[in-house]
């Protein structure tokens, strides 16, 4: 008996999907445990705006079923966890998450292509001050789980290392953005998640 239904809804980064190599290793994980039904991977939308409005939706009604709710973001994704977890109380597990992403994603201006779907996105300047409307300014450390590689060529890992300061923190050297070492922490995941 776990205590309840619990599950993890796993927020994808920009430009990428619920197809992503780490979203499909949770969900094989879950799946050898017998819960692969534990796992909501949505594809969440660009521009901002339809992205929050999708991810408020899924929380609502996660909560309104009863889930105790434990976000997991990659990235963007981890950007978009942090501002959710702070309005709904929940916890979340944060992987090589975007600070600032309003930002990081002004050097993307224009047009933008999915890793995984080929469609195009536009990253317009109206969209970068739209994203500042979801930065979390002092986040509750004791909510969040941050798994930061060293090597992360797209974000500055020290940023976000400060940033949640207090936070149950594994910083690893090397990786990527990609942060190569997310199967080995798949088992602390599952357990901050109460899985």
């Amino acid at each position: 008996m776990d205590g309840g239904l619990k599950q993890i809804l796993y927020l994808h980064g920009f430009a990428s999907s619920p197809q992503s190599w780490k979203a499909i290793a949770l969900r094989d994980a879950l799946a050898a445990r017998g819960r692969a039904d534990r796992l909501d991977t949505p594809e969440i939308p660009w521009p901002p705006d339809a992205a929050m409005a999708t991810l408020e939706a899924r929380v609502a009604a996660h909560v309104k079923a009863g889930v105790t709710l434990t976000l997991a973001g990659s990235s963007l994704g981890g950007y978009y966890a942090s501002w959710l977890a702070e309005r709904h109380d929940l916890k979340a597990v944060l992987i090589n998450p975007a600070v600032a992403a309003h930002l990081t994603l002004g050097r993307y201006l224009g047009a933008q292509h999915n890793l995984y779907t080929g469609e195009t996105l536009s990253v317009e300047a109206a969209h970068l001050d739209r994203l500042r409307d979801f930065a979390v300014e002092t986040p509750t450390p004791e909510r969040y789980l941050l798994l930061l590689e060293t090597g992360d060529e797209v974000l500055d890992y020290h940023l976000a290392e400060a940033h949640y300061a207090g936070a149950q923190q594994r910083v690893c050297a090397g990786g990527d953005h990609r942060f190569t070492r997310f199967p080995e922490f798949i088992p602390q995941i599952l357990e901050f998640a109460g899985l």
